[in-house]
């Protein structure tokens, strides 16, 4: 049996114990055929959040090596299988030519793509905004709460963080935000810090009540959760089509002056359309992600790192996770690992950009494969 330089195990049930996380790098080597591994990609459920040391040094000592990366999350994957309720551990094992390595000088590196992951506490602004792309997501669950943690080098960080570099393999990244839009982007003509007051000539809010499928607009609580703007870059007649807009969350709608207030502040001239999350277009658009993503790459990808939203995962599309279904069905057998997080983390407008409610996907390839 040959080796391979990239491979995937998963493990869980009953409790979280160590040996999930041993087991899931022993079901890796194996099906890798190897012996032993360069470094580890170990992710965990959140039940080992207390306490993950045990589980990762079992992960080491099976590994034969002291480079393992990882975090706890809502839910763990691979190729195979998602876990968001039981204790379980998903393991990527890595072998020559491919090693994980600290970034180093590479930070500076607008060409370097650096996998990272980070807590809720962990994640700042200078961390985040570095030359070079990252790509990862926020350890946590949907609403941020509960014990995170975050290990590089076989320990658990201090700072809540931790990035590598993949060397012996290119990447290339993609992020689906996949909403429906309601609206084309119109231009921000009234604005006051958070509060946008006008659209064009209307009220914000008229603009937004207007746009609504009549389904929506008819309920007696609109459903704010699930609307949200984008804020378009570039040309806003081709900007949603390409996926060139940041979202912006709606925190209120405010009957008294029809202003709409938003998560973020917008500057006057800015263009924003109306969206509305929704699981046909999500899925629509994680199969347009892959193609984009499998493109950019300009090779057959040898594994894959998918890091959906906990409020994207099975939740959403009802018990399944499409945007895994899609990924295996495009490319079968690829070894794939990810997380469910409170946050994606991908470039967006050649930065660093903190998703929402997205699925940021890596395709990576060996010249071996």
């Amino acid at each position: 049996m040959g080796t391979s330089a990239v491979s995937t195990g998963l493990s869980y049930g009953g409790r979280p114990q160590p040996e999930h996380a041993a087991r899931a790098v022993n079901r890796a080597l194996t099906r890798a055929g190897l012996s032993r591994a360069n470094a580890v990609l170990l992710f965990l459920t959140p039940h080992y959040a207390p306490n993950p040391d045990a589980a990762i040094r079992a992960a080491a000592r099976e590994a034969g090596c002291l480079q393992v990366i990882g975090a706890t999350a809502a839910g763990i994957l691979t190729e195979e299988e998602w876990v968001l309720d039981s204790p379980g551990a998903a393991a990527m094992v890595f072998a020559d030519p491919i090693t994980l390595t600290p970034p180093g000088n590479d930070a500076a590196d607008d060409e370097a793509l650096l996998l990272s992951v980070c807590t809720p506490s962990g994640l700042t602004a200078d961390w985040l905004d570095i030359p070079a792309h990252r790509l990862g997501a926020i350890s946590g669950d949907l609403f941020g709460h509960g014990p995170f943690k975050v290990w590089a080098n076989g320990r658990v960080t201090d700072n809540g963080r931790a990035d590598v570099r993949i060397r012996g393999a290119r990447g290339a990244v993609g992020a689906s935000q996949g909403v429906r839009a309601l609206t084309s982007p119109i231009e921000v003509a009234e604005v006051q810090g958070y509060d946008i007051k006008r659209l064009g000539n209307y009220p914000a809010l008229n603009v937004l009540v207007k746009s609504l499928p009549a389904g929506i607009r008819e309920m007696e609580r609109i459903p704010l959760h699930l609307i949200m703007g984008g804020v378009t870059f570039g040309d806003p007649l081709t900007a949603i089509r390409e996926g060139r807009y940041r979202l912006n969350h709606i925190v209120s709608a405010n009957l008294r002056d029809q202003s709409i207030t938003l998560s973020h502040p917008l500057n006057r001239g800015e263009r924003l359309f109306w969206a509305m999350r929704d699981a046909l277009t999500a899925e629509r658009d994680m199969r347009h992600t892959i193609e984009h993503t499998a493109t950019k790459l300009r090779a057959p990808p040898s594994f894959g790192l998918l890091f959906p939203c906990m409020g994207r995962g099975p939740h959403f599309y009802g018990n399944r996770d499409r945007d895994l279904d899609a990924l295996a069905t495009r490319f079968p057998k690829m070894p794939v690992i990810g997380m469910y997080g409170n946050g994606e983390i991908g470039p967006l407008d050649d930065a660093n950009h903190l998703y929402q409610y997205s699925t940021v996907l890596g395709l990576f390839h060996t010249p071996t494969t």
